[in-house]
């Protein structure tokens, strides 16, 4: 069999899924009910093959879309570490994480410890970000090595498992970057996802890879939302060591996927067994979010988080939440399942809405009460 014969198979057999998934995707309330009844497989893989990893990305996700950011290098949601705290607090855990953006999906993951995470975007970009992420965890052996490779600096001597994540900061801040290390860089995590992994890009995705690499190396830890250098502070000028050594809790203890070693190594893990997919699509298209459900249907898996960030907001704007919340019907969600929102805590302080329960949310909108952006950040319906 050619491998064409074998795509057109496994791209056929997606299909048929997808087409039975569809089954499920009536009204919000009726699809969480129909969600909880369906007979469950044992688990959710405890591994993907690279082939198996890579049909995922590739037959779940939807043609690159626009966003009104190009280039979302990181989050800006300082209330992370918040958030980080308050999931282990309510006992958030296990199952299946989806979520959409940058590193700030990691923290959560690090947070919830699911089996298998999912990371929607509506940007090609942020897959080819992400594939970068997925590469450098897989070759570092621990948190320094992972900054070290990032940014293409040298590892300063007497770091360690045991420092802490700010000491970590503070002892790369002095360090140059080498243009060297770079080049190599950029190799490595370039031969890690085509030659190891096998994985294959279109002319225009390995330019998007290329573009991500660099960005990284040129503006350092004080990349950015969209690049440029920033500062220690809250909102759009919130940088990558920002979000990774100083969000705190509410203890004052920095949270984040580097914040400890343990962390770290729960985030590397998942992403040595490719159970951290990331695909690109639409939240109110017509096929990622769906086709996710399916997956975990025949899986027997549940969601246990979904992290929207703002993209509410946009939906809202666009006239296409009630797509989402249709696609989100079409997700198996216990009464555990929670959104995760962090506009919340800072649009509106609401601790409440920041982890609210999908299947209640659900609910609500089925009976017409989320009208608009400040309902779901309130958490109609908890």
């Amino acid at each position: 069999m050619t491998r064409r014969s074998a795509r057109l198979i496994r791209a056929a057999a997606f299909g048929l899924l997808l087409a039975a998934g569809s089954l499920f995707a009536t009204t919000p309330a009726a699809a969480v009910r129909s969600a909880q009844r369906t007979d469950r497989a044992p688990s959710l893989p405890d591994r993907l093959t690279d082939a198996e990893f890579w049909t995922l990305v590739s037959d779940i996700s939807e043609p690159g879309g626009y966003f009104q950011i190009a280039d979302n290098y990181t989050s800006n949601e300082l209330e992370i570490g918040r958030v980080f705290t308050m999931l282990r607090d309510a006992g958030v855990h296990s199952g299946a994480y989806l979520g959409v953006g940058p590193e700030q999906n990691f923290t959560y993951i690090a947070a919830i410890h699911p089996a298998m995470a999912f990371i929607v975007d509506i940007r090609r970009q942020a897959v080819m970000q992400h594939l970068m992420y997925k590469a450098l965890f897989e070759v570092s052996k621990d948190r320094a090595e992972f900054i070290s490779l990032l940014f293409s600096k040298p590892r300063p001597d007497g770091l360690d498992e045991s420092t802490a994540i700010q000491k970590i900061w503070s002892a790369f801040a002095p360090v140059a970057t080498d243009p060297a290390a770079m080049s190599r860089n950029k190799a490595l995590i370039v031969d890690r996802l085509t030659k190891a992994h096998g994985f294959t890009f279109t002319e225009s995705e390995s330019a998007e890879l290329e573009s991500v690499i660099d960005a990284f190396a040129e503006y350092g830890p004080s990349i950015s939302t969209r690049g440029a250098a920033g500062g220690r502070a809250a909102g759009n000028n919130a940088t990558f060591e920002d979000l990774t050594g100083w969000s705190t809790d509410g203890t004052g203890e920095p949270r984040s996927f580097l914040a400890t070693e343990d962390d770290f190594r729960y985030v590397k893990g998942l992403h040595e067994k490719n159970l951290i997919v990331p695909v690109s699509g639409d939240f109110g298209g017509p096929k990622a979010i769906r086709a996710i459900g399916t997956y975990l249907k025949r899986q027997g898996g549940t969601v246990s988080a979904f992290y929207v960030s703002n993209v509410e907001q946009y939906l809202f704007q666009d006239r296409k939440e009630r797509a989402f919340y249709d696609n989100v019907a079409a997700l198996p969600v216990t009464d555990a399942s929670v959104f995760i929102r962090p506009y919340s805590l800072r649009q509106y302080r609401s601790a409440e809405g920041s982890l609210c329960p999908i299947a209640g949310f659900l609910d609500a909108v089925a009976h017409g009460r989320v009208q608009t952006n400040y309902d779901s950040l309130s958490c109609v319906g908890r």
